[in-house]
């Protein structure tokens, strides 16, 4: 679990976060919905500790993380996968070597041969066995995601990071793509954090939603709950989807409409 309490942060006197405070939960696909600009990959980069927040704390499984000592950041650096949004795989290694390379960085004490064989077992998990040889010229969009989820979740990592893991993919190939992070965080008992604008996530995955508007939390709570969701802004959002238009629509009419809705989406795409 990781908790994040009162986080403020500014750019040159403009405020970007606004006193956010809120919970990620362990073993649940965690979104941080919102529009452009409004604060959400800020927010993930000072919890991940890639920006230091100007005021706040963030806290990993009790262990505060923020003001901490080098030693203890550094370790909670260890567990911490990241998938970023453009997939940033390393051109002029082999998708093997990309998936490798943390294990290098971050576990010394294995040997080559346990190397490999993490690799691989990564690499059939988000199956891509047949590709560690190929390059990442080679491969295409959705494959590129799947290397870095198997990236991060490499030096068996106990939360994971996923900055627009849907971003540039096909609708069928970014359902496939949410699909995998939701196994590989209930099978791993992780604690995964999604920066996303995109609904056909929310509806695929959204257990747990945290709605970011201009700097400031206004909203938490699940898929099921969101559509009956009061704040203004939250649905003005939600709404102007299609999809999520149609899904409300169904929810009105049965029980467990959104439910329902995910499963007809699912069964439409083949999956």
């Amino acid at each position: 679990m990781i908790e994040v309490s009162n986080i403020e942060k500014s750019f040159d006197g403009t405020p970007v976060l606004k006193g956010i405070s809120c919970v990620f939960e362990t073993g649940k696909c965690n979104l941080l919905l919102g529009g452009s600009g409004t604060g959400k990959s800020v927010l993930l980069q000072c919890i991940v500790g890639l920006m230091k927040p100007d005021i706040g704390s963030i806290t990993f499984d009790g262990t505060i993380y923020t003001n901490s000592k080098v030693d203890i950041r550094q370790e909670i650096r260890r567990k911490i996968g990241m998938l970023f949004q453009g997939s940033a795989l390393f051109d002029s290694m082999t998708v093997a070597q990309n998936v490798e390379f943390p294990l290098q960085m971050l576990t010394p004490e294995m040997t080559p041969e346990e190397r490999r064989d993490r690799v691989e077992f990564c690499l059939k998990r988000v199956g891509l066995e047949n590709a560690g040889n190929k390059m990442p010229a080679e491969i295409s969009g959705g494959m590129k995601k799947r290397v870095g989820i198997a990236r991060a979740i490499a030096p068996q990592c106990t939360y994971l990071f996923c900055d627009e893991p849907n971003s540039g993919l096909d609708p069928a190939t970014s359902i496939k793509i949410d699909q995998l992070i939701h196994e590989i965080t209930h099978e791993y008992d992780i604690t995964t954090v999604i920066v996303t604008h995109d609904m056909n996530s929310v509806i695929e995955i959204g257990e747990h939603i945290i709605f970011l508007h201009q700097g400031k939390k206004l909203w938490d709570g699940t898929k099921e709950e969101i559509l009956n969701a009061t704040v203004p802004e939250l649905r003005d959002f939600i709404f102007s989807s299609s999809l999520v238009r149609a899904a409300k629509r169904i929810d009105d009419e049965t029980e467990g409409g959104i439910a329902a809705f995910a499963e007809e989406g699912d069964a439409g795409a083949g999956i």
